[in-house]
């Protein structure tokens, strides 16, 4: 490697911009949902594909309460108790479409509001 191209790879890590947790949880949660609607439009229908994006959402899910009842979180009672509510229909949901009782539309409407409130700036 030459020295310009060092020094470039040196200056490209700084200029990277710093991702916030908020950020982290964005991304995590607009993939996952995007794997959902991809699943669900997926021509023919393929349940495998389904199952495992509607398993990734659940895990995140588990992941956001386990978080929201850790002592140390600083979110706001409500808030915190809002996301474990909101994990336990999840969770309850995610059976009902893996048994194809359900659709995935509530679910995809929770993480796009979710998704709203990580852009919008709300704790």
């Amino acid at each position: 490697m030459n020295a310009l191209l060092k020094a470039k790879s040196a200056y490209s890590a700084a200029k990277a911009p710093t991702r916030t947790h908020k950020d982290l949880e964005f991304e995590a949660v607009a993939r996952i949902t995007h794997q959902m609607l991809a699943a669900a439009k997926q021509r023919p229908y393929d349940f495998k594909t389904m199952v495992k994006a509607l398993s990734d959402n659940r895990k995140l899910w588990i992941l956001f309460a386990t978080d929201a009842a850790n002592e140390s979180n600083e979110l706001p009672m409500d808030l915190k108790e809002s996301i474990i509510s909101l994990a336990a229909f999840t969770k309850e949901h995610t059976s009902k479409v893996m048994s194809r009782k359900a659709n995935i539309r509530p679910l995809v409407e929770i993480n796009t509001a979710i998704m709203r409130g990580l852009r919008s700036g709300a704790s």
